[in-house]
């Protein structure tokens, strides 16, 4: 160091100034999770992005795009000093949610025959059943009102522990069967108190779901429950990722929710764990994108 500066260095060291600086130097860093938020904000085709930095009992506003608060309901969301993005996760335990109502979807509502759609959330999974992340679906009203929806965890129809990306057009159940079959399943299962990425894509023919970036496939397989109904004495046969439904999202007039579902008793499929952040596109992203976006940053 010069003379000339290792005076002024020192000059300002004795009042403190220098401290205050490299103070203001740490504050402003970025971190893994700055980096992340950036690329997901620049990323074509973003219609919605969650970092869940409100504080507990605020509405959760999205990230650099749009205008979509979501409101809690059945009780307050705790907020978590912990997370991948923001540093900050919402915390789902005791039966809330979150909810923008039909009113006020906008954009998020993605429909159409042809039209494309991916949501992908960074979890911290409890482990605790059929476990909804986010979308607009609605298994009960009218007959349905599905449409798309990011699920951990279906094993009715061979989903158990999994990135589950759920479609329909009708918003109903799939004709011959009680409930509605049309999801992809990951191969990999959801570590359970571990983040990770969880996502699903669909490109208006095929769902395929996202395991920290990564898409498995699986070879078809006897699909359980499926067996006596009618076209189907054996059962159904088909592979659950990628998962071929050709038909479309319809445009079916749901809520847009997050942690659970309306089901014939009231909301249920309740999502238990930490929520660090949640993505929509109105674009299937492509397996590169993925693997640079569904990440999980170092800490």
């Amino acid at each position: 160091m010069r003379p000339g500066i290792r005076n002024l260095v020192n000059k300002l060291s004795k009042k403190g100034v220098l401290w205050l600086f490299v103070l203001a130097s740490c504050s402003t860093a970025s971190t893994p999770g700055d980096e992340l938020k950036k690329r997901i904000l620049s990323t074509d085709g973003l219609v919605a992005f969650w970092g869940f930095s409100e504080k507990t009992g605020e509405k959760r506003k999205a990230l650099g795009v749009g205008d979509f608060s979501l409101q809690e309901a059945n009780g307050t969301i705790k907020r978590i000093d912990e997370g991948p993005i923001t540093g900050y996760a919402a915390k789902f335990d005791s039966g809330q949610y979150m909810v923008l109502p039909w009113k006020d979807v906008g954009k998020l509502n993605i429909n159409g025959r042809d039209q494309e759609v991916t949501v992908m959330a960074w979890v911290k999974w409890k482990g605790a059943g059929n476990s909804f992340i986010a979308g607009m679906w609605n298994e009960y009203e009218d007959g349905g009102k599905r449409q798309y929806g990011l699920f951990v965890s279906l094993p009715y129809y061979n989903g158990r522990d999994q990135v589950c990306g759920h479609i329909s057009w009708t918003g109903k159940a799939t004709p011959p069967f009680p409930y509605s079959i049309d999801y992809s399943a990951s191969k990999q299962k959801v570590e359970v108190g571990k983040w990770a990425c969880v996502a699903f894509t669909y490109d208006g023919d095929v769902i395929k779901s996202f395991y920290n970036g990564q898409f498995e496939e699986r070879k078809p397989e006897l699909i359980r429950h499926t067996k006596g109904f009618e076209g189907y004495p054996e059962g159904l046969i088909q592979s659950k990722n990628p998962y071929h439904f050709p038909d479309g999202m319809g445009d079916n007039g749901s809520d847009f929710t997050v942690g659970a579902v309306l089901l014939k008793g009231g909301m249920g499929n309740y999502f238990k764990g930490l929520l660090g952040g949640v993505a929509i596109f109105d674009r299937a992203l492509t397996a590169s994108e993925m693997k640079e976006v569904a990440i999980i940053p170092a800490p």
